[in-house]
């Protein structure tokens, strides 16, 4: 049965969920030790401010994370790095430690990608049911098939882009932006050229650690400024919500694809896509612009695809792509652990994705250009 506890920080009551929510201290007069309970990272790191440095190797640091609490022997100790966290535990937990860490042959390290930097592309709609995550799978599928180097990002803890690569993995985003794992050792080489950052239902976690941040906006961004280095293209699959993950998905994105569903609620939830994007320009100070919308889930014998298909072609010109037709090839793949085009190469819809791949091509190459120029990206 769980219980609620106030926090000893900020006296919020919580229900603990966590291990590191719940500490024994021993008190300085040698008295029967205190139970304290934290109701976040940000507390238990307050807790332990007077923390005057790392108990390995000396070097002074924040104690941001519940990892830079090590608990050995019956004391406590502070370590700044999963190296030095390893060596407090002693040579055997050590051993244990870097193997744990250690890249599996699966997780090969990609050499720098040969463009001057990867293009960011989150793929992004505040509505469910539009085909966000097979749209962000089939496009990355085809870029690597065409020999680019993918990253493929996952911030939806649902975690479906796994699920839908037939992949079992043991270290997430979650990783990667709370534990402050390096992306190298995150990743897993899913096809070839192919590298995916996954996520599971960890990222609620996350939430809260964000939320705690100073540029919390700017978190994932920063953690994973590296890619920009490794890859050709980064495909983020964003989650269809107003969360802060998603913020801060777009505050690392160069570009946002909206994939849009040809029916009239669809319709309606890209107005506060675009609202978003706005707010990510103006309020939060970074250029991402709308790569295009995409009419999904388009069954020509339906009036109001039709329909939806000429308001968005109306309303956004250019940038309204050529909509992908529905085929049950699509629910297909997942079930399979394939990509669409592994799993129906000539079915209309992957006709329909690689010709979303060819205007990507070179509306990346065109936005790359102007980079070098120092032109930024607009709504």
């Amino acid at each position: 049965m769980s219980h609620t506890h106030p926090c000893d920080i900020c006296s919020r009551p919580f229900t603990q969920s966590f291990a590191y929510q719940r500490e024994e201290r021993a008190s300085a007069d040698g008295e029967q030790p205190r139970v304290l309970h934290f109701c976040s990272q940000q507390c238990l790191a307050q807790s332990h401010a007077d923390a005057s440095g790392c108990d390995a190797c000396g070097e002074r640091f924040t104690v941001e994370l519940a990892a830079h609490v090590v608990f050995h022997a019956g004391r406590r100790h502070y370590a700044c790095s999963p190296a030095c966290r390893a060596k407090l535990l002693g040579e055997p937990a050590a051993l244990r430690l870097v193997a744990s860490n250690r890249a599996p042959e699966r997780r090969p390290r990609p050499p720098p990608s040969m463009r001057t930097r990867a293009h960011v592309l989150a793929v992004f709609n505040h509505k469910g049911g539009t085909g966000k995550t097979t749209t962000s799978v089939t496009l990355a599928a085809a870029l690597a098939a065409r020999g680019h180097r993918v990253l493929l990002v996952d911030t939806d803890g649902q975690g479906n882009v796994a699920v839908s690569l037939g992949l079992s993995v043991e270290r997430s985003l979650y990783h990667v932006l709370v534990m402050g794992l390096d992306i190298e050792q995150a990743v897993t080489l899913a096809r070839p050229n192919l590298w995916v950052l996954p996520a599971n239902e960890t990222l609620a976690a996350a939430e809260l650690y964000l939320a705690g941040r100073k540029q919390r906006d700017r978190v994932l961004a920063s953690r994973l400024a590296r890619a920009r280095e490794l890859y050709d293209f980064v495909i983020v699959d964003c989650s269809p919500s107003l969360s802060l993950l998603n913020q801060n998905a777009l505050c690392f994105a160069d570009s946002v694809l909206c994939p849009v569903a040809c029916d009239y609620l669809s319709l309606v939830g890209v107005r506060q896509v675009l609202r978003t994007i706005k707010h990510v320009n103006k309020l939060l100070g970074h250029p991402v612009r709308l790569f295009g919308v995409l009419p999904t889930l388009f069954d020509s014998r339906a009036r109001i695809c039709h329909e939806a298909l000429g308001a968005m072609r109306e309303h956004f010109g250019e940038r309204c792509l050529e909509p992908v037709r529905l085929t049950s090839k699509v629910k297909e793949a997942p079930a399979q652990g394939r990509t669409l085009l592994e799993h129906a190469s000539g079915s209309s819809a992957a006709v329909d994705y690689e010709r979303v791949v060819e205007r990507l091509l070179a509306d990346s190459a065109e936005f790359e250009a102007l980079f070098a120029l120092g032109a930024g990206g607009v709504v």
